[in-house]
């Protein structure tokens, strides 16, 4: 088995005030799932972190009652059983991003809906699995609204993310590595990989290096030092101040050769 690290950290919501993290982690025998719920900009929705975990649960359920079953089947199932079960509408209901990775005898497997990367680390160098759709709109300015996010969310002309369209799941990037190419693989929700993506505070070799040296609060750590010296959103300008954090690092260098049991 790999050696599996996690930090989590809650942020802060479009109001400044602390709450509860929207994030949630999920480790089973042969895979780790993260989801990162969105904040609901409808009060009268339920919140991004409750749909998450519902999905989450769901979603891991499933993998272990068919832990080689193919991702994007089990992803439209659990999104479909979730939408059923809570009576959710589209366009009308909370939403989460999905990353997931799992192991199995000869082969890594990764798949990303929205802005919660996967990057791993192997023979094959430094494959970063995202999906930049969003990131593509807000920078285009296209996302100014919670009206311009609800006409854009699951349309071929915007971005796709879990909600109550379970053919959300087929629109998910993804990636498969040769198990004995992988020397580790990363998961983080985009309170994480701001630091990359935008901060540039370091790399995603740096992310691995400072989790494996220090640990992957350490990471947490450097990205909220930087919004703390920013706490306008004058150089990098954010919704909120701090957003949730979520960083797991599947070491399979550190569980034998490459991971093998």
């Amino acid at each position: 088995m790999p050696e599996i690290v996690i930090a989590e950290r809650a942020g802060v919501g479009a109001d400044g005030h602390p709450r509860p993290t929207e994030d949630h982690v999920v480790v089973l025998d042969n895979a780790v799932l993260l989801l990162d719920g969105a904040t609901s900009p409808d009060p009268a929705l339920p919140p991004g972190g409750w749909y998450a975990e519902r999905l989450a649960q769901r979603l891991a359920d499933d993998l272990g009652a068919a832990p080689e079953a193919d991702l994007t089947d089990l992803l439209t199932s659990a999104i479909a059983v979730v939408t059923t079960e809570n009576a959710l509408r589209p366009q009308q209901s909370p939403s989460s991003t999905v990353a997931a990775v799992r192991w199995l005898e000869d082969r890594v497997e990764a798949l990303v809906l929205a802005d919660s990367p996967v990057v791993g680390f192997g023979d094959f160098g430094v494959d970063v699995v995202s999906d930049d759709r969003l990131a593509r709109l807000r920078r285009r300015g296209m996302l100014q609204t919670g009206a311009d996010v609800r006409r854009r969310r699951n349309a071929h002309d915007g971005f796709w993310v879990a909600e109550a369209d379970p053919g959300a799941a087929a629109h998910a990037v993804r990636r498969s590595w040769r198990r004995t190419d992988v020397d580790a693989v990363v998961l983080a929700s985009d309170g994480v990989s701001i630091g990359v993506d935008q901060y540039e505070l370091f790399d995603w070799r740096e992310v691995l290096a400072i989790t494996r040296a220090d640990g992957p609060d350490a990471v947490l750590d450097a990205v909220r030092t930087a919004e703390k010296q920013d706490p306008d959103g004058e150089r990098w300008p954010r919704p909120k101040r701090h957003d949730d954090q979520a960083l797991v690092l599947i070491d399979f260098a550190s569980g034998g050769i490459q991971g093998l049991p």
